[in-house]
């Protein structure tokens, strides 16, 4: 897994907007933990994992699929044991975001 950490004025928005939009191929990987300050999104064609918490963000981009699944079920169950709600990945209705996330194995965690 290769990591990238930046730093960024500003909030979650410019990546639900731009970043890491749909149109991208982005879904939002959905949490309690949401707000202005905090988010998550999966690529599952570039396998790419990006965070963003309080200006920091992370990028993470996996080598092999099966590298990828690991870092969306370690997404899983970081939130969970931390105490938050994992309420699963939204794929913004794009079906071809949807199928990719169904032929990968994580069809049960779109919601």
């Amino acid at each position: 897994m290769k990591t990238e950490k930046a730093t960024i004025c500003g909030d979650r928005y410019k990546f639900d907007f731009d970043t890491c939009s749909s149109s991208k191929g982005y879904a939002q990987v959905d949490t309690e933990q949401d707000a202005s300050y905090h988010g998550i999104w999966a690529n599952p064609f570039k396998m790419i994992v990006v965070s963003y918490v309080e200006g920091d963000v992370y990028t993470n981009t996996a080598e092999n699929i099966d590298e990828f699944i690991d870092e969306i079920n370690k997404i899983k169950t970081f939130t969970e044991e931390y105490g938050y709600a994992f309420f699963g990945i939204d794929p913004m209705d794009k079906k071809e975001i949807k199928n990719k996330f169904v032929e990968i194995g994580l069809g049960h965690l779109l919601h």
